[in-house]
């Protein structure tokens, strides 16, 4: 598919919905039609866990596998062995081998480019390829930005900081000057959200100020609801887990707002 759109869901401060967002953004769009692969950048492997991976740990190959060839210039498996397919998308799985890639990119020449080396023959099959990042600014994130089209930034008007979201823009803007000149930020999506309280405005006007016209905030608003957990802890999405729940419909919101936006771009 010639369109193919890779968004990496990126922000360094943990507890910010990264995952769950996109793991139910990536559902949410395969709603809408879209064909989407998820990609689990991130040694933790939640995301691998929340397609209903119980033990990522014990798979005979995930991302640290294939990286590892595609450093070392060797030929990769067919994609059926690393690309795992569920009902409605794919993945390509993590654990915590991963790790180990980040420490051996340190020496790699052009290390930062190795996710995208494997991601772009990846384009064809795909509408969507959705990127979860780990939560800090190392070399994994740092290939996520390379590989990717644009970024989406979940913040929890609990957790914002203007400094960490002022770090993490300054290093998309790096890496857009000297590594990936096409990257762009699609916007701010606020998660976990109580829109009642006076900590969500008085956390929406902080961002409004900050962000100003530089930086889209999506009209959607994921809700704060313990739907979100209890389907995490049952490794589904908000969608199958209950459809109608606040959350499940925000996500499907957003999903439409996210393919809106590409093509008004």
């Amino acid at each position: 598919m010639e369109n193919c759109k890779i968004i990496a869901v990126a922000n360094q401060k943990g507890g910010t919905g990264k995952t769950t967002t996109a793991s139910n953004m990536g559902n949410a769009l395969a709603h809408e039609g879209k064909r989407v692969l998820l990609v689990d950048f991130d040694p933790q492997a939640n995301l691998s866990m929340s397609f209903g991976i119980e033990r990522p740990d014990e798979l005979p190959i995930s991302m640290h596998n294939v990286l590892s060839l595609v450093m070392d210039g060797e030929p990769l498996p067919d994609g059926m062995e690393y690309v795992l397919h569920g009902e409605r998308l794919d993945i390509i799985p993590s654990n915590i081998n991963l790790s180990l890639t980040e420490i051996n990119l340190r020496d790699e020449m052009g290390g930062e480019r190795t996710l995208s080396d494997l991601l772009e023959p990846l384009r064809t099959d795909y509408d969507y390829i959705v990127i979860d990042t780990n939560p800090y600014l190392g070399l994994l994130t740092i290939n996520a930005l390379a590989a990717c089209d644009s970024v989406i930034i979940p913040v929890s008007p609990q957790l914002w900081s203007a400094t960490g979201l002022t770090d993490l823009m300054q290093t998309i803007f790096k890496v857009k000057r000297k590594i990936n000149p096409r990257i762009t930020v699609d916007g701010i999506l606020l998660t976990m959200c109580d829109e009642r309280t006076n900590l969500f405005k008085d956390a929406k006007r902080l961002l409004d100020d900050f962000c100003g016209d530089r930086v889209k905030i999506f009209e959607t608003h994921i809700p704060s609801t313990v739907k979100v957990g209890e389907a995490n802890y049952s490794s589904r999405c908000i969608m199958d887990y209950d459809v109608k729940s606040k959350a499940a419909l925000a996500y499907m919101d957003f999903a439409k707002e996210v393919i809106a936006h590409g093509n008004s771009n």
